[in-house]
């Protein structure tokens, strides 16, 4: 094979687990979902892939396709520790499940309320 088809084919793998893991960690959309995820462990297994192909490719990568893997490689272990200490987010389900009491006691309000009565709020002037 081609020594620059090669370069080429590496870059792209690099690339590929590069933005896997922005997308894995909710720095970018989805663009198959349209929607952003995150998943902070999915991602540390994107990053490892990349630490493991720069350590199996040691003394056998050219000087530009280092410095492009090891940039590669900072960026996103710094992405990482970033989102890593933002609080984590409740899924959207869970989210739902905690609201539905306070949904409920709302909705008991107003069916306690008469016909005709007005809404507490409505006597405040």
């Amino acid at each position: 094979m081609d020594k620059d088809r090669n370069t080429q084919l590496l870059i792209s793998l690099i690339y590929t687990f590069q933005m896997q893991a922005m997308m894995q960690m909710g720095k970018l959309k989805n663009p198959i979902t349209d929607k952003v995820d995150r998943d902070l462990e999915a991602a540390q297994m994107s990053i490892d892939m990349l630490d493991m192909i720069k350590e199996k490719t040691k003394n056998n990568l050219t000087e530009d396709e280092d410095r492009f893997l090891t940039q590669v490689l900072s960026d996103l272990k710094l992405n990482y520790v970033e989102e890593s200490a933002k609080p984590q987010e409740k899924p959207k389900e869970e989210t739902a499940e905690e609201n539905k009491p306070q949904e409920k006691a709302e909705e008991q309000k107003s069916e306690d309320q008469k016909p005709g009565e007005a809404k507490p709020e409505e006597n405040i002037k």
